[in-house]
């Protein structure tokens, strides 16, 4: 089984809100920090942001953190990116990864995370 699996995105025009999902179904281990990252074309993988185990401490990049919101439903085992006022250079394939060292921090760092899940695409074109 996949370890995460994210879904929703797709192609928004600028200023539009889109919200994406990441299912952590697939981890054997309990609920973990997970945090969200994107790779644009001839880019680095970048942190967007992450959320902690109960969802207590949310972390943002600079960037997004005053149009991103991330929320986390344990029950459903599912991490949200709610993503408004999108702008053409949010376009990229968005990640989620799990954390799995301490489930009370947010780490920035890409080798931090040890299950990633593949991507959803997220297009912002007028």
């Amino acid at each position: 089984q996949v370890p995460l699996v994210e879904s929703g995105g797709g192609l928004v025009q600028p200023e539009d809100s889109l919200t994406l999902s990441c299912s952590t179904s697939g981890l054997a281990v309990g609920t973990n920090t997970v945090g969200w990252f994107r790779q644009a074309p001839g880019k680095e993988r970048e942190f967007v942001g992450g959320i902690t185990s109960n969802g207590g401490y949310t972390r943002f990049a600079d960037s997004v953190k005053d149009r991103f919101t991330i929320l986390r439903d344990n029950a459903q085992k599912k991490v949200f990116l709610q993503m408004n006022s999108l702008k053409v250079e949010d376009t990229a394939v968005y990640f989620c990864a799990a954390h799995l060292r301490d489930p009370w921090t947010v780490p920035t760092s890409k080798q931090e995370y040890v299950y990633w899940g593949q991507g959803t695409q997220v297009f912002v074109s007028s």
